[in-house]
Parts: C-alpha cells; structure tokens; sequence
C-alpha cells in the first residue's frame, strides 16, 4: 500500500486518503479500509460507511465489495457518530493538574486516550468526563479535550483542553515543536553512544497496514533525541526527547537503529519480560499555559511495572 496516506481533521470529521499498491489490487476495499485504519473499527462498519458514500475510489462512490485495482485512490471521510452519546465513567484517573484551561494526567497503562467508532467506552475520555464536566469540542464528539495521544500501552504525562482558546493554543505549541515531552524506555541491547538524535522519516509500512516505519517514501519527518540513563548489558535504560510528534515514533525509530522497546508487542521482542506492553513512559510534559502565558512543567514517576522490571534486571 502507498501510505500516503494522507488525513486531515476538521471539527467533526476526518478524512483519510490512500494510494493502492500492486500487492492489494483485487482486494475487497471493506477487508483493504478495516486493517488500514489505526482505529479498530468492524468490517461491518465499514460496509456501512461505503453504503452511506462516505468512501470513494478516484472520485466515485462505490459498494462495498469493490475489488481494489493499483494506484486506485481511496478516500474515506469518517463520518460523527449519530446519536451516540459518550458516558461518563468512574475511572480512577491520577491528575496532577488541573485549572479551569487544562487538566494534566499520569495516564496508567493499558488505558486507551479515546473512543473510535464502535468502541465508546473504557477511555482517557470517558474518565475526563466523569471529573471534568467541561472539555473543548474542537476534535469532535468522540475526541473532546484531546490535543495529543499517547499509546494504550505506554504510561505517563498527557494534557487535555477544557476550552476552546486553550486547545487552539495547546495544539499550536505541538505544532510549533515547543511542547517539552520526554520519555523514559528500557531497550534491548546496549547503545553504543551515550547520546544522539535520530532523524529518519516515517511512513506507513507497505507491508503490514497497522504499522509504520522509516522510509523515504509517502513519509513524514520524524527527530527523536537520545541520552543513556543507565547500562544493563543486554538492555539500556534510556531518556528520549521528541521533537516531532508521528504515531509510534518512538518505537519505530528505536526499532530502526537496531534497539527496540523491551515488550513492545508491535515493534519489539517480548523475550519473556514480566510486563504487559512495552516499556516506555511519558515522564516529562512542560509547556505554556495557554491563557497565563507561565511555563508549566510536570514529571511522573516510573510506574510499579516497568520499575519492578528495572530492578528484576539489576538484580538478575
């Protein structure tokens, strides 16, 4: 698959663009768009969205069980969900921050930031509701609040809007590269400098749609800045300052030079660690409050799993 795909989000919708490659010609376009999205959605969903025009294949509406052909464009606008109404639940969320612009969390593992389409409950969003009671609109009815996202399975620092000035402002600084974000991983091997950056564009994988890689192809610039916390032998403890901010980045660029994530599921080698999903945590999150203009930073501790793995490889 030519990745790019492309997206764009206005308030409520989002559009998703793909250019198809020779090894998908005579693919069904609903098996082809159910494993291309990020988000997991049913095929049957799917279908429904091709029924209702809402994908197009070189301009034109199609069915559902048109056979793809190469370098056929597809375009796909997610439509807002009708009538679903987002519950707010009791989720224990541990909120270091909070004023009546922005509310910071130290997100648990294993918590996902926001409902997708045919799964609305169990999420970042749907706890912020639960405390909130005032979240910005400007990402639409599934996503209120969010100007960032972090993987399900990583932990740590992500900041919500509770208006829509503070998001306008919250997303700028992303866009801008002024967000202060710091990670700390454990990864396998052992890096052979103390410091450096890796500069190495993304893009989709051709071969596997739900993944991403570095490729001069369809790609996006990504920068991940490195520095050695601490020397295991077979694994090193490392902090990691993002400079730009693509899906996965961090997993895949750590992949790329030979050291990935230890239990990255998707990128990495589980090799039997005691830990569910991979060791990465958002430890630092500085940025300016978006109506005092004051520097803002936070920092969260290594959480109790990826701690205890960290002394398991000290002691052992």
């Amino acid at each position: 698959m030519n990745t790019n795909q492309t997206s764009t989000e206005a308030a409520t919708t989002e559009v998703v663009e793909w250019t198809v490659e020779e090894q998908y010609a005579s693919e069904r376009i609903d098996k082809f768009i159910t494993e291309a999205l990020e988000e997991d959605v049913s095929r049957t969903l799917v279908q429904q969205w091709v029924k209702d025009g809402h994908v197009k294949v070189n301009g034109k509406t199609i069915k559902p069980n048109y056979k793809l052909s190469e370098q056929d464009v597809i375009s796909l606008r997610i439509p807002e969900p009708q009538g679903v109404e987002l519950a707010a639940e009791n989720i224990p969320l541990n909120v270091v921050y909070e004023d009546a612009d922005v509310i910071v969390i130290n997100k648990q593992r294993g918590l996902v930031v926001h409902p997708a389409p045919g799964h609305y409950s169990g999420t970042l969003v749907n706890a912020l509701m639960f405390h909130c009671k005032d979240l910005s609109g400007i990402n639409g009815e599934l996503r209120p609040g969010i100007v960032h996202r972090i993987d399900k399975d990583t932990s740590g620092l992500i900041m919500s809007a509770k208006n829509d000035k503070a998001h306008a402002s919250l997303a700028e600084q992303l866009k801008a590269h002024t967000v202060n974000r710091k990670y700390i991983a454990l990864v396998h091997g052992n890096l052979q400098h103390d410091q450096g950056t890796i500069d190495a564009p993304i893009g989709r994988d051709s071969n596997d749609r739900k993944m991403y890689t570095v490729t001069e192809k369809n790609s996006k610039q990504a920068v991940t800045h490195f520095v050695v916390i601490e020397r295991f032998g077979d694994f090193t403890l490392v902090e990691l300052k993002l400079e730009t901010g693509r899906t996965h980045q961090i997993r895949v660029h750590m992949k790329f030079i030979g050291h990935p994530l230890v239990g990255d599921p998707m990128y990495g080698k589980s090799k039997g660690m005691l830990m569910d999903g991979q060791a990465l945590h958002a430890a630092i999150l500085g940025f300016k409050h978006p109506r005092t203009e004051e520097w803002l930073q936070f920092e969260a501790p290594i959480p109790a799993d990826m701690e205890n793995l960290l002394q398991t490889i000290r002691t052992s």
